[in-house]
């Protein structure tokens, strides 16, 4: 963070499907969050399947968590669409204030480790059945910003945001572009993707797209601060 020039970070969990993996997380990412002195933000992780699942959140919420994330519904064996699971996240984000973030991922393109994480279409159905959550779709939301050429998921997407996590390893530059252009800077946020790709790696070429100033602004640091309630500095 130092050698980027950043302030603060959200850091993330890892979607484990094994309940108490999460929970040994959590308490090692809280604990370094609190040691951090504001600069690092915690996202927890969460197997919404687990019969302590709302116990676990009620705790991770009250030592700080800001959200959850990244969760990988797949890869921890539940879906989004009419599931039990679906509607715990919701809850938990509407009773704590938190922010969900989803490892969205593309319909098509190249293969890689840890592709498999939620398709598009979950994620789409699970912002229109509850659009009072605020939600992060990581790694550019597996292409969602596409389908707001569609008009209903346009409106569907009101509290939700993408990241640009990894950008180089999936997408061309222009993507940023025209992601503005379908949803408006406001909905994207600046993300890397570290350890896999180094923040100032990720600034760099966030800066090397052209846009004016106030999207800048935005995507750079002012949507976060306004999604996650920071202080100013």
């Amino acid at each position: 963070m130092d050698e980027a020039g950043i302030d603060k970070s959200v850091a993330c969990g890892f979607g484990w499907s094994d309940a108490e993996l999460c929970r040994e997380h959590n308490d090692y990412l809280l604990e370094a969050a609190e040691r951090s002195g504001g600069r690092l933000i915690p996202f927890c992780t969460i197997q919404p399947s687990d019969k302590g699942a709302r116990d676990d959140l009620k705790r991770w919420a009250a030592r700080g968590a800001r959200g959850l994330g990244e969760l990988r519904p797949m890869s921890q064996g539940y879906s989004l669409i009419d599931s039990d699971e679906a509607d715990l996240l919701s809850w938990a984000g509407d009773a704590y204030d938190l922010v969900l973030m989803f490892h969205a991922s593309e319909p098509v393109g190249h293969a890689y480790p840890g592709k498999k994480g939620l398709p598009v279409e979950q994620l789409g159905r699970f912002i229109s059945d509850f659009p009072g959550v605020s939600v992060i779709g990581a790694h550019w939301g597996g292409g969602l910003p596409f389908y707001a050429l569609m008009p209903e998921m346009l409106d569907a997407m009101g509290r939700t945001y993408v990241d640009s996590a990894a950008t180089g390893l999936l997408y061309s530059p222009d993507v940023v572009s025209r992601v503005i252009d379908l949803v408006g800077a406001k909905h994207v946020l600046f993300g890397s993707d570290f350890p896999l790709v180094s923040q100032a790696e990720a600034l760099d070429a966030l800066r090397a797209v052209s846009m004016d100033g106030e999207a800048r602004a935005l995507i750079e640091g002012e949507n976060a601060r306004e999604l996650l309630r920071l202080a100013d500095g």
